[in-house]
């Protein structure tokens, strides 16, 4: 993977929570996301992940995570997905 630091956060915006994610989202982005919000899904209205250049696997669990979580709440979240994240979720 590359050296620069991905983040992963949640934004408010007025539809509600979004979790965006960007840059190389590394196994240690994921562990310092959990440090501040808990391991547990955090309800949000769409999933930002168009800017991703490297995803961990510990990153694909955190989106897909997110995914089950809203599908439970009978919610299809919207995807914004760059090319990693797509076919990281295809081959998922």
């Amino acid at each position: 993977m590359n050296d620069v630091r991905g983040v992963v956060r949640l934004l408010n915006t007025s539809d509600g929570g979004v979790l965006c994610l960007a840059g190389v989202v590394s196994a240690e982005v994921v562990a310092d996301f959990h440090g501040r919000h808990g391991r547990e899904p955090v309800p949000v209205a769409a999933i930002d992940a168009g800017s991703v250049t490297a995803l961990s696997a510990e990153g694909l669990d955190l989106v897909l995570d997110h995914l089950d979580a809203a599908s439970l709440r009978g919610r299809d979240l919207p995807v914004r997905r760059s090319q990693v994240v797509a076919r990281s979720l295809r081959q998922d």
